[in-house]
């Protein structure tokens, strides 16, 4: 699978958070991606981590505090990046919520952004691939959350490729793409305009076609910011009871958007994908 560079290694609760690249087929361009490696020896689970908006392959493991939870449970936790970089599309750099920073975790189809917006293979195909040949990962243990964005990625991912996570989580995903403005700019611009290709892409919509993935776990500030206009849990909520697919849906009191909503429930999530993937 190539060279693996590695750009920095910390040491961390025991065990090593690194940072690294490498030549992705997939992307056609370097891609980058973090890890944290428990101390428990020999192969152990892995917890994918998705960022959300305008993050990088850092934000999640800077911001999030869960390194001391994974090194509890002895999950491996990797945190690819948002999006491709270095792309040399102009308009990829027009808006904080498409383009660079914001791929939301599938492969476009739409030109200029169809060669090198391949997310979702880069993540399903190429990635596990490369840690497989690098670090000492349970390939068949793996578990996916994210956050916003990235909470979007983990719901669909969950969805579209059924066997392949043993546990799914997200913190504030944006659960009905297809009916918010965020999906609305995405779709559009990735996919084209013809909103049956969306719908492969949007959790509700997946669940409302048949598909199911493990318990549900979803974690929700009630003073998000971006509650009302584009995340939309009540729909995964009402999508779940219709289709009799199990989720825990959470709701907070005074919690917002960002970081210090995640760090104070990123242990329940580990923990709750430790149960799943150390059983």
């Amino acid at each position: 699978m190539g060279e693996l560079k590695t750009l920095e290694e910390h040491r961390c609760f025991g065990g090593v958070q690194g940072f690294y690249e490498h030549a992705s087929a997939e992307i056609g361009l370097p891609m980058r991606f973090g890890v944290f490696a428990p101390p428990q020896a020999g192969p152990r689970p892995v917890l994918l981590c998705l960022a959300g908006l305008t993050c990088n392959e850092q934000t999640f493991a800077i911001k999030a505090g869960a390194q001391q939870h994974a090194a509890q449970h002895g999950l491996i936790l990797v945190t690819p990046d948002t999006s491709p970089r270095g792309t040399g599309v102009a308009e990829a750099d027009a808006h904080w919520d498409f383009g660079h920073g914001a791929g939301f975790y599938l492969d476009a189809t739409r030109e200029p952004y169809a060669k090198h917006w391949r997310m979702e293979s880069w993540l399903m195909q190429e990635l596990p691939a490369v840690l497989a040949q690098h670090f000492p990962v349970h390939a068949d243990r793996v578990g996916i959350t994210g956050h916003s964005m990235g909470g979007h990625g983990a719901l669909s991912l969950a969805l579209r490729h059924p066997g392949r996570f043993r546990s799914v989580s997200a913190f504030a995903p944006i659960c009905a793409p297809t009916e918010v403005p965020w999906g609305h700019k995405a779709f559009a611009g990735y996919l084209g305009e013809d909103r049956s290709h969306w719908a492969q892409h949007d959790a509700v919509k997946l669940i409302e076609s048949g598909a199911r993935a493990p318990q549900l776990l979803v974690d929700q500030g009630l003073d998000d910011q971006f509650l009302a206009q584009q995340l939309a849990p009540e729909r995964l909520q009402a999508a779940c009871t219709a289709a009799g697919q199990p989720l825990t849906l959470r709701r907070h009191a005074g919690y917002d958007h960002g970081y210090f909503f995640i760090q104070s429930f990123v242990g329940e999530h580990v923990a709750h994908h430790a149960a799943a993937l150390n059983g």
